[in-house]
């Protein structure tokens, strides 16, 4: 666990304070409408391709073991810095992409196959808190990292630096990975390989969360890649590059310090009501940001984005209280897959809502959130009735 979560930091680390900046890099390679429409597809590739990567990751982490998934996935995020590296166009990012991407999607559904085994069921949204409180340090640090080094160097110097600032952290990552996981190999099971086979076996509880899940996805990602773009062009009163950083680093203060009071409360009273809750902070954001023109009124934008991260842990949990034994890593998996496959469409009809008007895009990210809560408030309750049912008991 201590050479997995040390991975989870390194490597986060090095892709939080690159890629958060990859809208204004594309912006500084090509002309402004090729930009817009590049934006645009990096976001939708970020939900597409974790998707397709999702279940493939859980596959493999049943296939191959943890360490051996891991590793694999490692080294093919050390390609796509490479390719930002060294050429210098708007096709390269995409194409790097397509490479670093792959390492979040493979890690997540291996990491909750290995928390579902170790951490009892009545301790489970603790346990995914805690991850998602380790998942937050590069969250923190990585964004605020790669702010000082474009206002050092400059939007495009600066970003290609802080992909060469993770490609060093990310091998750091592989060693301490190689060196410290229990290869699990020879403990394997059989795994399956046909996602619709798998479908079948995915319970009505965990289907009803999952589209409620996708309309608040489309809430988030339909305005999420332009949100740096709206506060350092847009607003009245622009905030400079470093000054985003500091507002996603406020963000992620948000969320860390909520991780752990709503975790044990959920493991005590149920998972439902802060789920819902979640989904209430998911819908109010791209309001807030819409009604945000300068650094203090988006502050507060950005403590509410933090909030949306109220129950996330509690629905991570969920999922793993409702997916079958046995098949947990695949599940989740399978999951996500499901979401983000759908979910892309959002980041791709969120750049040509952009194209209309940026204020559009905020309020049809608006609509989709009132929709998604809506739906888990009327449907949820099934969710949280099989998740006791799979045993999970109040502390």
């Amino acid at each position: 666990m201590f050479g997995l979560l040390g991975m989870v930091v390194l490597v986060g680390m090095g892709e939080h304070m690159a890629e958060r900046f990859l809208p204004l890099y594309l912006q500084e390679l090509t002309q402004a409408s090729t930009a817009i429409l590049a934006i645009g597809l990096l976001a939708g590739m970020d939900d597409l391709l974790s998707a397709l990567y999702s279940f493939p990751g859980g596959y493999l982490s049943d296939r191959l073991g943890t360490k051996r998934a891991l590793l694999v996935f490692n080294v093919l995020s050390m390609v796509g810095y490479l390719c930002v590296i060294f050429i210098r166009s708007w096709w390269a990012v995409l194409l790097g992409a397509a490479f670093f991407i792959s390492w979040s999607a493979i890690s997540l559904p291996a990491t909750m196959d290995i928390l579902a085994k170790v951490v009892p069921k009545n301790r489970r949204t603790m346990g995914v808190s805690v991850l998602a409180l380790v998942r937050r340090v590069p969250k923190m640090l990585g964004p605020v990292a790669g702010g000082a080094c474009i206002a050092v160097w400059g939007v495009e110097a600066g970003v290609r630096a802080a992909f060469v600032a993770a490609l060093v952290l990310a091998l750091i990552a592989a060693v301490l990975q190689q060196k410290l996981i229990v290869d699990d190999a020879a403990n394997t099971k059989a795994a399956e390989p046909n996602p619709l086979r798998l479908w079948r076996e995915m319970p009505d509880g965990l289907r009803n969360l999952l589209w409620s899940d996708i309309l608040i996805r489309f809430c988030e990602r339909i305005p999420d890649a332009f949100v740096v773009v709206w506060a350092t062009r847009y607003v009245l009163h622009p905030v400079s590059e470093l000054a985003f950083g500091w507002l996603s680093a406020v963000e992620n203060v948000v969320a860390v310090l909520v991780y752990v009071p709503v975790a044990y409360m959920a493991d005590r009273f149920g998972k439902k009501p802060f789920v819902l809750i979640t989904f209430g902070f998911f819908t109010c954001f791209p309001l807030a940001l819409l009604h945000a023109q300068s650094l203090a009124p988006l502050v507060a934008a950005f403590v509410l984005r933090g909030l949306k991260e109220f129950g996330e842990p509690t629905r991570k949990a969920l999922i793993m209280d409702l997916a079958p034994e046995g098949r947990k890593a695949a599940m989740f998996g399978l999951y996500y897959l499901g979401r983000d496959v759908l979910v892309a469409f959002a980041a791709f009809g969120g750049a040509l809502l952009w194209r209309v008007s940026p204020e559009l895009n905020l309020k049809v990210a608006f609509a989709f959130g009132i929709a998604g809560t809506v739906w888990f408030a009327w449907k949820g309750r099934d969710c949280v009735m099989t998740a006791a049912e799979a045993g999970s008991k109040p502390v």
